[in-house]
């Protein structure tokens, strides 16, 4: 029933993102420069918690656009109408659909959804990942130098020690290949479907890698936060990888190697 849930609360939203793409909808701006919500955005999630409360109206929901719907629940929903706002607002077709489900602090179950691409993506716990119902697995590249990675920027830029840029400049000086998308969902699923060997990232919210990070795992990747510690959506720090390029891509991110 979850399940079945999920899917139909996935393609709903997906369903609004495709109806606005390319159209003229209101855009009004979050924290920080370049940080948009869209008309589109309220309308994917609109539709998401018609599905959901329907079937289960005693949940606990977290969505980025409308925060949290606190319930006494085991079960928790955590969404993204359209991961990759910037990239829809622009006309640029790599945004999706995200959602996680977490039973009891575990996540259980994830769905992104690109319809645009027609890339429909599903993860469950112990079942592994698939890509249009098609099972998929991580890459094997072993060595960073010869990896393709992927990661993001935050809006609020991080001036700390080894941030954003600092890890940046370390890999593409080296001449590894490091792709910025602007959707933390696709980069993790596309981590999880072997098509990058790496993502990494500074600043994420749980709604933007819930379901994204079961995937990688489901697919028999690796995902911790940059200190190697089990990962946790709650936390900001992330690192995804096909996991044999793992503990090298840690060592590099927190500057005790050089490529």
């Amino acid at each position: 029933m979850i399940k079945n849930t999920l899917l139909k609360a996935t393609k709903a939203g997906a369903k609004e993102l495709e109806r606005f793409f390319n159209g003229e909808f209101t855009i009004t701006n979050k924290e920080g420069v370049n940080n948009p919500v869209t008309e589109a955005d309220h309308a994917s999630e609109k539709a998401i918690f018609g599905i959901i409360k329907q079937d289960f109206p005693n949940h606990f929901i977290l969505s980025e656009e409308a925060g949290e719907f606190i319930m006494d629940s085991e079960y928790k929903w955590i969404i993204d109408p359209i991961d990759g706002t910037i990239n829809f607002a622009n006309g640029i077709p790599i945004c999706c659909v995200s959602i996680g489900v977490e039973h009891n602090g575990e996540m259980i179950m994830g769905a992104v959804y690109n319809p645009l691409m027609n890339e429909f993506f599903f993860a469950e716990k112990g079942a592994g990942a698939t890509l249009n119902d098609k099972q998929i697995q991580v890459g094997n590249k072993t060595e960073v130098i010869k990896s393709c990675l992927v990661t993001g920027f935050p809006y609020t830029y991080l001036d700390a020690p080894n941030g954003p840029l600092q890890v940046f400049e370390r890999l593409i000086r080296k001449g590894v290949p490091v792709r910025r998308l602007g959707s933390a969902a696709l980069d993790l699923c596309w981590v999880a479907a072997g098509r990058f060997d790496g993502f990494y990232e500074h600043k994420l919210q749980a709604w933007d890698s819930a379901a994204g990070f079961l995937m990688v795992e489901e697919a028999g990747g690796k995902v911790t936060d940059f200190e190697g510690n089990r990962y946790s959506v709650y936390q900001p720090n992330l690192l995804a990888t096909n996991g044999k390029i793992h503990d090298e891509m840690l060592a590099v991110i927190n500057h005790q190697k050089e490529l």
